[in-house]
């Protein structure tokens, strides 16, 4: 392997080496990193892959754009980076000219450096504007959603996405204090929410969550964005994706069953219909968790999970 360019290595995404060891990087391989972020996986991805391995790189947010690019810049013309959304990567794939490739990472949610930029408002830590937004120069932001949104379909959207039991008393906090503008007084409106009773974990974590989800549309994101990945996958490549909470991991653990099954008829049909032919092979029957040094050293990492299929 040839030398490592001259250049500061990024901080680590969670559950980097695990994703990268799975991903297997060679120098003639071509890569796809969805979710740039600061580089990390990319940087990861090119380092293990060269002297000739080539990789684009996608992200929604501008300042992960512009932090990839400067990470990357040491490998010259084997890096290529897109501000867009990973739905498109069919699209960016043939701008670029290329049909497949050998490995896609998707690291989901929001992340470190998004939740300590506190004017873009993902944290109910610091005085913010309630934004929220993973591209913040397009689509309605959080404040937008919680002071247009009636009590009903707050309170139903609290549930969904946050899993939150106490989510009508937090709607009907929410509309008694509206406008809410701030990150700092939607987090008041939801603890007073829940008098005195607070828990370990605060209680606006549930409700940030969810609105950040829908400002966003995560989930249907995810949702339509692995089968479409796993299409533009060679055989062998590799697809891994890393969630960190319940409603992303069951997204992904669905569709890599699905995926992974011949036949998706349902179980009292006696003649199979649906023509479907597995396309994948799950390489991780339970998904990788961080281990208790990597959470010691970063606590954000304590609900990551990591799972991997390969294209048959």
């Amino acid at each position: 392997m040839d030398a490592v360019p001259s250049a500061p290595q990024p901080h680590r995404p969670v559950l980097y080496q695990e994703t990268i060891e799975y991903l297997a990087p060679s120098s003639s391989g071509r890569y796809l990193d969805c979710t740039a972020g600061a580089g990390g996986h990319s940087f990861g991805i090119l380092e293990s892959s060269s002297p000739d391995g080539q990789l684009i790189a996608i992200d929604l947010d501008p300042t992960a754009i512009q932090l990839t690019t400067e990470t990357l810049s040491p490998f010259g013309e084997r890096a290529t980076v897109v501000h867009d959304s990973y739905l498109n990567s069919a699209r960016i794939l043939q701008r670029k000219g290329w049909d497949k490739v050998d490995g896609i990472v998707l690291d989901l949610g929001v992340s470190s450096m998004q939740l300590d930029q506190v004017e873009r408002g993902f944290s109910f830590r610091a005085e913010a504007p309630l934004d929220m937004r993973f591209d913040p120069t397009r689509g309605q932001t959080a404040a937008d959603l919680v002071n247009n949104l009636d009590e009903k379909e707050l309170a139903d959207l609290i549930w969904r996405y946050g899993e939150e039991r106490f989510s009508r008393r937090i709607a009907r906090k929410i509309v008694q204090k509206r406008p809410v503008l701030t990150t700092t007084q939607l987090a008041e409106a939801v603890r007073s929410a829940f008098g005195g009773a607070h828990s370990r974990i605060d209680p606006a974590t549930r409700t940030f969550q969810a609105i950040r989800i829908a400002v966003n549309d995560e989930l249907r994101t995810i949702e339509e964005a692995i089968p479409s990945l796993i299409e533009l996958l060679n055989s062998k490549g590799r697809l891994a994706v890393i969630s960190f909470h319940s409603l992303e991991d069951r997204i992904v653990k669905q569709a890599f069953r699905r995926e992974s099954t011949d036949c998706i008829c349902p179980p009292e049909q006696p003649i199979c219909t649906c023509g479907h032919i597995a396309s994948i092979k799950v390489l991780t029957p339970r998904p990788i968790s961080p281990s208790e040094k990597e959470v010691e050293e970063n606590p954000r990492a304590r609900s990551a999970k990591l799972r991997v299929a390969e294209k048959i």
